[in-house]
Order: structure tokens, then C-alpha cells, then sequence
């Protein structure tokens, strides 16, 4: 595993506080490095001021991996999501982290910091690391994703 790969990007906002600081200390446990955009605490913070930095570090190469948390995840995605070679995949299970990596190669796991118990979080942040990308006929489509049609 590469340095870059085992550097882990985490943001979230308020509503992910406490997932993000719980998946911070099992990462490190386990080995991995990890960069916390922040927010540093539960207090109410907006969470594009976290995640926007978070999406432009894994879009410029920063990092290969980052893992994202706000409390239904859907914003945190939605930010993700603006930069290009960022794919962000927002998952409520164990199966939906496997397939946004086998089937979307995804970069950015955004968890729903208020609907999944830390557990379930820590098996799908489990799952969406050690998950590799099938490719094949999915890789023209995640081509794809990037693409403007107009």
C-alpha cells in the first residue's frame, strides 16, 4: 500500500462529529493515516466549509480516499459531487459500500452521521477500503459520470 493509500481524508459536519472522531480512532487503530479536514467539534457548522476542501484534495490527487459525514450524508455528497474526478457514493449499508467501489469506483464514502449506528459505519468504511474496482463494463460508465451532455 502506498503512502497516498494509506492516508485517509475524513470531513464532516456537526451532525457527523462524533462518527467522524469514532472512524478517525479506528482507522488509526488499524494503521492508516488520517487527515481531518475537520469541523472539530459538535457545535452547528455548515458543511460545505468542510467537505468542499475535503472533495478539492481528493480531486487534485491529494488523496485516493476520503470519507465524508454530515447527518443524512446527502449534503456532504451533494458538495462532494461539484468536482469532476471526485465520486462520491452515499451508502446506509454494507452492500452499497461494496458496490459504489466495484461498480463506481468510488473516492468519497459519505455516511449519514444520525442513521446508522457507528458499527454499521465502521463495516462500511471496512468494506469501501478494501473493495477493488471490477472494472470491465463498468468502466466506460463511470467514464461516463464525468461527462457534460448538452
Amino acid at each position: 500500500m502506498s503512502e497516498k493509500q494509506q492516508t485517509l481524508a475524513l470531513a464532516s459536519d456537526h451532525g457527523g462529529y462524533w462518527m467522524k472522531d469514532f472512524i478517525s480512532q479506528k482507522l488509526s487503530d488499524a494503521g492508516y493515516k488520517v487527515n481531518d479536514f475537520g469541523t472539530y467539534s459538535g457545535e452547528s457548522v455548515d458543511y460545505p466549509d468542510f467537505i468542499h476542501p475535503l472533495a478539492h484534495a481528493v480531486n487534485e490527487g491529494e488523496f485516493e480516499r476520503g470519507i465524508i459525514m454530515c447527518g443524512s450524508g446527502n449534503g456532504a455528497q451533494m458538495t462532494a459531487n461539484k468536482y469532476p474526478s471526485v465520486r462520491a457514493g452515499l451508502c446506509w449499508n454494507v452492500e452499497q459500500a461494496r458496490l459504489i467501489r466495484m461498480h463506481n469506483d468510488a473516492n468519497i464514502l459519505s455516511l449519514p452521521g444520525r442513521f446508522v449506528t457507528f458499527d454499521e459505519a465502521w463495516k462500511m468504511v471496512e468494506t469501501f477500503l478494501s473493495t477493488e474496482f471490477e472494472g470491465g463494463r463498468h468502466e466506460r460508465r463511470v467514464k461516463k459520470i464525468g461527462q457534460i451532455i448538452k
